[in-house]
């Protein structure tokens, strides 16, 4: 099982979360795969998805802000 080795970019506090909680993120994992917290929204978009992509019944699409990604750039590795 992977486990959580560091977040990608500020904190929702740092990013000015009130609560610091509840809002979306961006975690690297012990086995290279990144986990993300975000929105579902996957109801709303499926349909949208161009014809040569698809997602298996167990994916889900989430949406983050455009901030969050952007503040994790940094922290991404390049291989």
């Amino acid at each position: 099982m992977s486990q959580i080795i560091r977040r990608l970019g500020a904190s929702p506090r740092d990013r000015g979360s009130a609560g610091g909680a509840n809002c979306p993120d961006i975690f690297e994992l012990s086995d290279g795969r990144f986990a993300i917290i975000g929105t579902d929204v996957t109801d709303s978009l499926d349909e949208d998805l161009p014809q040569d992509a698809s997602r298996a019944d167990y994916e889900r699409i989430v949406v983050i802000t455009r901030e969050t990604l952007v503040r994790a750039k940094a922290d991404i590795p390049d291989v």
